[in-house]
């Protein structure tokens, strides 16, 4: 299967990985804070109405990653991490481009189709990983790649809330241009990391997401993260889904605001992630850091239910981040129970799960929003988080379940 090299022999390839993940997060963090502003200049609606486009824009674009995030996984498989991964990026370049031209929202929809499509390169990134890393490792190295992720959502909604001040459609270029430099940079510096002799033969039949997750179901403790991870992420969709509508409407928030809160939550997942996930698991145990991690979700989600200032929402933000450190340690324990040439189908399965919630989750959470925030009846535009804590709650249940069943053998 090939040797394993240790994180610190590999720090170039690793950073270099970092970087491309980095890069590609920052285009998509870029575009957040003009989103409403941009789908009301269009359509000429209000925001509420915006918040319910903005949700389908998410979920036509969540629906072409679930049903090609396992097809582009396979194809890493079989061909290698590097051109999957260049091409994704490449090709995403190309579509923020076309979009920060358009002059219809079926133009925005035809490019979240297609960026849907390319956005693979989360799962070929953590396959580099997968395939150059100890197992016992990659907790921690996963925690730095999503922290490099993270720092994305850093600088991008800050520099996009900065650029949308002046132009709704700037923040695409921008990202355009970042996406396409990261290809020029990957083509000339990353070397690929699964030798020939690690590859499987192609298999459309599992190359789905159904396939996929009956290949995956037949271990226990993958299928149950999978599941929680389906929980937890779908969870999270109402930060995804109308946070700047929910900022906008109750604090006021502009775009520079809805950026800079994002920029925020950002830092500390990166924080989190890059520097403590690792301490953590040394610390704790993958297990127990997985398992405890997921209760800080509960009270930052009520809290935002019922925020009455920015403040409120700021202690939110702080006292979630702490969640970060269950992702990657469950990626942990998922590709320590996955053979050496599925990685990159394991990748795939984990976006597919997160595409899922993604179909599902914004049309849910812009619903629930737009129906309590609308001024009839009663008014509660932070409802969302509310079936957000019962999601976390149950994801939590299924976590202890899973690893209280099967911790032994972990």
């Amino acid at each position: 299967m090939g040797d394993k090299i240790s994180a610190s022999d590999n720090r170039g390839l690793l950073g270099l990985v970092a970087f491309i993940v980095f890069i590609d997060m920052m285009g998509i963090g870029l575009i957040m804070p003009v989103t409403p502003s941009l789908i009301m200049g269009i359509a000429g609606v209000t925001i509420d109405r915006a918040a319910e486009i903005g949700g389908l824009l998410i979920f036509a674009y969540s629906v072409m990653q679930f049903f090609f995030a396992p097809l582009v996984g396979g194809l890493s498989d079989r061909f290698g991490r590097r051109p999957v991964l260049l091409l994704c990026l490449a090709l995403l370049g190309i579509d923020y481009a076309v979009m920060a031209w358009a002059p219809t929202l079926a133009w925005l929809f035809i490019g979240r189709l297609i960026s849907g499509i390319m956005g693979a390169t989360w799962g070929a990134a953590n396959s580099c990983i997968a395939d150059t890393v100890p197992p016992e490792g990659r907790g921690a190295v996963f925690g730095v790649l999503g922290g490099a992720g993270a720092a994305g959502f850093v600088l991008g909604p800050a520099l996009g809330g900065f650029a949308g001040m002046y132009s709704d459609r700037l923040p695409f270029i921008i990202a355009s241009v970042l996406s396409l430099s990261g290809t020029l940079c990957g083509w000339f510096m990353l070397r690929e990391t699964l030798p020939p002799e690690r590859r499987r033969t192609f298999s459309l039949a599992r190359a789905n997401p159904f396939g996929t997750l009956l290949q995956m179901a037949k271990n226990p403790l993958v299928i149950g993260c999978l599941v929680t991870i389906f929980f937890l992420q779908l969870s999270a969709q109402a930060n995804i889904s109308v946070w700047g509508y929910y900022g906008s409407l109750q604090f006021g928030w502009g775009p520079l605001a809805i950026g800079l809160t994002v920029a925020l939550y950002g830092t500390t997942i990166a924080i989190t992630q890059g520097l403590f996930v690792g301490k953590a698991i040394a610390r704790f145990g993958v297990v127990q850091t997985a398992k405890w991690s997921l209760l800080f979700g509960l009270p930052s989600y009520l809290i935002l239910a019922f925020a009455q200032s920015t403040g409120h929402a700021i202690t939110a933000i702080l006292l979630g981040a702490v969640t970060g450190l269950a992702f990657p340690a469950m990626q942990e324990l998922m590709t320590k129970r996955v053979s050496e040439d599925a990685q990159g189908e394991l990748q795939g399965a984990i976006a597919s799960m997160i595409s899922l919630t993604s179909i599902i989750g914004p049309l849910i959470m812009t619903s629930i929003f737009g129906a309590f925030a609308d001024g009839e009846g009663l008014y509660l535009p932070g409802a969302p988080f509310i079936l957000s804590a019962l999601l976390l709650a149950i994801a939590i249940a299924i976590l202890w379940r899973t690893l209280s069943r099967h911790a032994a053998t972990v």
